[in-house]
């Protein structure tokens, strides 16, 4: 059975066993003493579904700062004197910001469309105090590192791509002494790519693992009460990134995207267990120069910044539960509030890009430039770590679509990597190719 085959044979497992799980654990089907030795050895911190998930998602995390350190010092590296690390720069935050914006807006009018909150009655125990985003001019400030060591202990990754786009632009003018350190780099990144080859034959083990143990806790349960929002968010989430991402990426390439989305499910399996784009880092950049064909000098800028600032998945959720928290407190978005909306999610995507819990914090943010009582946020919470899941495969979606087209832009990719399949005819393949704009 192929690795993929295996990953999501996990996946369903995981769902099948934790739900299970919390069907015996909540009910009383089962005698109290068998619940008890479930839940403790099993279910509950320090059981086995516990363990095994929190070492799988920490051998994720080790490889993210040497994998983005040693790529994007050698893309930048391989551009050499060439003077088009710029305008990929330009083209891979346009489309980061273009494509947010668009997700911010179809969430917006869909949920118009539902009404998710109509019929909701509010909660008066709601309750939430979030952090308080940071001033744009102090994220504009961190993103500068003082000190890089400092910066890769813990994990800032803004600063980690800062300091490797100098290092490799560097490399690149420093002659015969730059050649033989940007060769130690690249056989650093060989050994880096041979981890990350080795880490994925455990996931099916550390997947299992994650979602058994979230099933288990959560069950099905808590979607029933908010199934209009819950089902809203994740329809737009599964339109955004088949329907929306597939016509940027046929219209700007060419190609049809359903080698794309074929290629990307090992990468979606990473992101709905772990939830985390970081995490997904190294399984994401390994997906697009191995199996997309993107070049190094691409993939190693766009790939981290991406994981980094993109967060259409996220901006969709905004979008939703603004008109879903305006709908059961009972305030009418005017169009101003709505393109404030719009605004606000898209430049807030950057704008608390290295602050943990982001996702509540702009939507915070967000809630407080449409006038919206932040306390509603309490109102989603129950369903939010399931929709986490879906928006963060989102969110990688964008970064590989992105990148390849990119990359298609700037003549760094191949072709037939892209295009090769064992399961397509070499008659297909043709097929696939289509006018590019």
């Amino acid at each position: 059975m192929s690795l993929t085959n295996r990953i999501l044979l996990a996946m369903l497992a995981g769902v099948v066993l934790g739900s299970l799980l919390n069907v015996l654990l909540q009910g009383s089907l089962a005698p109290e003493g068998l619940r008890e030795l479930l839940n403790d050895y099993l279910v509950a911190k320090n059981g086995l579904f516990d363990v095994v998930g929190r070492i799988f998602v920490s051998l994720l995390k080790l490889l993210v700062v040497p994998l983005v350190l040693v790529s994007l010092i050698c893309g930048a590296s391989s551009l050499g004197d060439s003077a088009r690390m710029g305008p990929i720069a330009l083209k891979t935050m346009a489309l980061y910001l273009a494509t947010t914006a668009i997700a911010v807006s179809i969430a917006l009018f869909f949920a118009s469309l539902v009404n998710p909150g109509a019929h909701v009655e509010l909660m008066s125990a709601a309750n939430f105090h979030p952090p308080a985003p940071p001033p744009l001019a102090d994220v504009l400030v961190d993103m500068v590192p003082s000190n890089p060591v400092r910066a890769m202990a813990e994990g800032k990754m803004l600063q980690i791509i800062v300091f490797a786009l100098l290092v490799g632009y560097a490399i690149a003018h420093s002659g015969e002494q730059g050649r033989r350190i940007g060769s130690f780099f690249r056989d650093m990144e060989a050994v880096v790519m041979k981890m990350v080859e080795i880490l994925m034959e455990l996931a099916p083990y550390g997947v299992f693992a994650l979602l058994a143990k979230l099933f288990a806790t959560m069950g099905l349960g808590a979607i029933v009460n908010l199934a209009a929002y819950f089902f809203t968010v994740l329809g737009v989430l599964v339109f955004h990134a088949l329907v929306v991402y597939g016509l940027l990426f046929r219209g700007f390439t060419g190609f049809s995207p359903a080698m794309l989305f074929r290629k990307m499910r090992p990468v979606w399996a990473f992101a709905f267990s772990t939830a985390s784009s970081g995490a997904t880092l190294p399984i994401t950049l390994n997906t697009v120069e191995r199996r997309m064909g993107v070049h190094n000098s691409v993939a190693g800028f766009s790939i981290p910044l991406g994981a980094t600032i993109n967060m259409d998945g996220t901006a969709i959720m905004q979008g939703v539960a603004t008109v879903f928290i305006a709908q059961v407190y009972g305030v009418e978005l005017t169009m101003a509030a709505l393109m404030t909306v719009v605004v606000t999610a898209t430049l807030a995507s950057i704008g608390t890009a290295a602050v943990p819990g982001v996702g509540l914090i702009t939507l915070s943010l967000v809630l407080q430039q449409a006038g919206l009582p932040v306390e509603g946020i309490a109102l989603i919470i129950g369903v939010d770590r399931l929709l986490d899941m879906v928006r963060t495969a989102v969110n990688v979606t964008g970064d590989v679509a992105v990148s390849v087209i990119v990359a298609n832009s700037e003549r760094q990719f191949d072709e037939s990597v892209y295009l090769s399949s064992e399961s397509l005819q070499a008659d297909d393949l043709e097929q696939d190719r289509a006018p590019t704009i």
